[in-house]
């Protein structure tokens, strides 16, 4: 008796109740199975995910085999990935998006020295590090430290008049700390400073990016009105670290955002805590839970808890970062952690919008 041949129907419909776990809706439904062939017992599948970042691709591939595998008559499952990042932060019609850029990510603070650089840094290159086309702006005009923590420190050249961005580490950068002499101080007052973001918004080619990182300054003032005023901003993330004071104005930071209706992506506590190298002990030094216990005031998710370590300090200083130099050590994995968590949360937030699901079948040999 011969077993009836397996159908691509058969295959998706198998596959309709297998969920993204992090977005919690079907694959097939938000259009992620892009392909599914079948040569007698062996089922290729396609997976298109929605960031190359994805902290649970192991568990999507699982559970695709899974479903796949109780179709009766397959003995054999291949699942194939890529993936493509979805624009999230659109539906704002007084505000013009950066051309080729799909979400605008702002990395703001309450109050300097709290380690924003640090973190806008290390999240833009663990992104690029997934596969992900990403930008860094450094819009602390002020005090641009980008240069020195990517480690260059040229000039932009133009071409068709426009500017066009330094690149290290797989990220693309911007700042004016490429502009002006480094030991030069920019004293301009609010309007030449909102001049200056809105050419680096719209003078710089940027090409095609997953992530535009942008590093703001410290506090509520001018750049950061000039920049939710111009954009459709697809999240921020803000800054603090545990004791009180930071988080006082770190509240004030989240409570802008919600003003002009941006989504706070997180919150990163950095110098959540300090290992000694000797010992081993654990102390918090800045105090504990404050990231956590502001997150859950606000409701919105803690990104990442961050270690303080002298390897980030030393890293920042000779132009490596510490998700290059140190990948696999704790602070390391901590800013992967937080590059993951805010990729999970731009593809929730861009998912919202309804789409219809696209699947290509090939036919059965």
């Amino acid at each position: 008796m011969s077993i009836a041949a397996i159908t691509n129907e058969e295959i998706i419909e198998a596959l309709r109740p297998v969920q993204d776990p992090d977005l919690g809706r079907s694959l097939v439904d938000l259009g992620m199975i892009k392909d599914v062939s079948i040569d007698g017992s062996t089922v290729a599948i396609h997976v298109e995910l929605t960031t190359p970042a994805c902290p649970l691709k192991g568990v999507i591939e699982d559970d695709v085999r899974a479903a796949a595998l109780a179709v009766p008559g397959v003995e054999t499952v291949n699942v194939t990935f890529s993936s493509r990042v979805r624009a999230s932060g659109g539906g704002m019609p007084d505000k013009q998006p950066i051309p080729g850029v799909k979400n605008a990510i702002a990395v703001a603070s309450g109050k300097g020295g709290v380690g924003k650089s640090t973190v806008a840094v290390n999240i833009a290159v663990a992104l690029a590090q997934s596969g992900a086309k990403v930008g860094l702006l450094d819009a602390d005009v002020y005090g641009p430290s980008i240069p020195l923590m990517m480690g260059t420190n040229a000039r932009p050249l133009m071409q068709e008049n426009k500017i066009v961005p330094l690149e290290a580490f797989g990220v693309k950068l911007m700042s004016i700390g490429f502009l002006l002499d480094p030991d030069r101080a920019l004293i301009w007052r609010g309007p030449l400073v909102a001049q200056l973001i809105n050419q680096f918004l719209n003078e710089v080619a940027w090409g095609e990016l997953d992530y535009l990182i942008i590093d703001l300054p410290p506090g509520t003032g001018d750049v950061q009105l000039t920049l939710v005023q111009k954009i459709p901003l697809a999240g921020a993330i803000i800054v603090t670290t545990p004791q009180d004071v930071a988080l006082a104005d770190a509240v004030k930071g989240i409570q802008m955002f919600q003003e002009v209706k941006t989504t706070i992506l997180g919150i990163v506590e950095n110098m959540s805590y300090f290992v000694c190298p000797q010992c081993g002990e654990r102390t918090e030094i800045f105090g504990f839970g404050g990231g956590e216990r502001t997150a859950e005031r606000y409701d919105v998710p803690l990104l990442g808890r961050v270690p303080l370590d002298t390897t980030i300090r030393q890293g920042g200083d000779i132009g490596h970062p510490i998700v290059v130099s140190h990948p696999d050590s704790v602070v390391g994995k901590a800013f992967h952690d937080a590059a993951q968590q805010t990729a999970v949360r731009l593809s929730i937030e861009a998912v919202k919008k309804p789409r219809r699901p696209t699947i290509m079948l090939r036919q059965s040999r």
